[in-house]
């Protein structure tokens, strides 16, 4: 048996969100208790016809950027920039006795700045130019290198790119350094931006739904692709919500697609309780992984039915207003636990029919609360089997 490491819980001393669901929480929460779609029609993504995206509406910063920051000037990075601006003055303040070498960044991402090459390189196939390509924009670590000299840290700062499970290890990381002293505090969370590459990606397996979404649903065929830069500060003070752990597994069963019976969501989830030391009845609230896809979901239900056995905690899939936000999708489900714990409200699952073999589970179809949200877990399941579930806490 393996030996897990006892983590003592962080605070979020701040955080910020941008995603088709708006950019102030009472934006959120009025798109995750409504039944209204968030997605959008865009015919500029797809080849040969449009699709139904989570596309963010929010004004990016249009702010001059001085060497060395503009040569990992893009889209992602001004993104990522224009969520970070919303909570600079919390951070400046949380960190402002800090030493700049204690001050750590870790973020996750897939996507990194490739939408800003995408017209060169489609110039270069079509037309065999010599367009200006600069590489550094879409390198993985674009993104952690951009934030590091924008807030002129110091500390250690890297990019994990591990697909759909990114920026949830990016916050299991960030409790890690600081558990381990080697940080007073973590820029921590996820950034991804709509390109053609992804969806034609998915297109080409054939996993774009080509209606909204439906996760667990009876007639459920697909994703839809979202984009979101969501951020968090975390420090060992704390905060009105902690993250308690993190469980993470690799089943490395297929390439694309996860075990059947769910056995490495399972195990990240029983780690993730073990680490905080919690029961499955603590569990207040599950956000799913829930991408709508019919291996996905059937496999997390499994995984499910496997940890909570008799308890049945509420749970939805956010993904039907958000789109899948791939790198950034596991911070931005984590910021919609952050609110559900701090706010005391729960996210509508989709009002579509559940599939009958998935119907024993308490989907969320009344945001009121009941009974006061203690814990919340947000599951993320990656490609290659790379799983991951963390536990927020409210601290009351």
């Amino acid at each position: 048996m393996v030996q897990l490491q006892h983590l003592q819980p962080v605070g979020i001393q701040c955080s910020a969100s941008l995603s088709a669901l708006g950019e102030t929480h009472a934006d959120i929460r009025q798109a995750l208790t409504q039944t209204a779609s968030c997605l959008s029609l865009r015919d500029d993504l797809l080849l040969g016809q449009s699709c139904l995206v989570g596309a963010s509406g929010a004004k990016l910063t249009e702010q001059v950027f001085a060497e060395p920051l503009q040569a990992f000037d893009s889209r992602n990075l001004r993104f990522a920039i224009t969520a970070l601006q919303q909570i600079e003055a919390q951070i400046h303040a949380c960190t402002a006795d800090m030493p700049r070498h204690r001050l750590a960044i870790v973020v996750g991402t897939s996507t990194s700045g490739i939408a800003d090459n995408e017209p060169v390189l489609q110039q270069y196939f079509h037309e065999k130019t010599n367009a200006p390509f600069s590489h550094l924009k879409q390198e993985m670590n674009s993104l952690a290198q951009g934030l590091k000299h924008y807030l002129n840290w110091q500390g250690i700062a890297y990019t994990i790119s591990t697909a759909c499970s990114s920026s949830a290890k990016a916050m299991a990381a960030g409790q890690r350094l600081l558990n381990a002293d080697l940080a007073d505090a973590v820029l921590v969370g996820g950034v991804d931006t709509l390109c053609q590459l992804t969806l034609n990606g998915f297109a080409s397996l054939e996993s774009l739904s080509a209606t909204t979404c439906r996760p667990c649903g009876f007639e459920r065929d697909g994703i839809n692709i979202g984009e979101a830069a969501s951020l968090f500060l975390l420090s060992k003070k704390a905060a009105p919500v902690m993250l308690m752990s993190a469980g993470e597994s690799m089943d490395a069963w297929h390439i694309s697609a996860p075990h059947p019976e769910g056995r490495g969501a399972a195990a990240a989830m029983q780690q993730a309780l073990d680490i905080a030391g919690l029961q499955p009845e603590h569990i207040d609230y599950l956000n799913l992984h829930g991408t709508a896809t019919p291996q996905n979901d059937a496999m997390e239900i499994k995984a499910v039915r496997q940890i909570f056995a008799a308890h049945r905690p509420n749970l939805s899939s956010t993904k039907h207003q958000t789109g899948h936000c791939l790198g950034a999708a596991g911070a931005l489900e984590a910021f919609i636990c952050q609110q559900v714990l701090q706010e005391q409200w729960l996210p509508l699952h989709h009002n579509g029919a559940i599939d009958p073999e998935l119907a024993d589970q308490h989907y969320v179809q009344c945001s009121e609360v009941k009974q006061p949200l203690r814990y919340a877990m947000s599951n993320s399941f990656a490609f290659g089997g790379s799983n991951i579930s963390l536990i927020f806490g409210a601290n009351f």
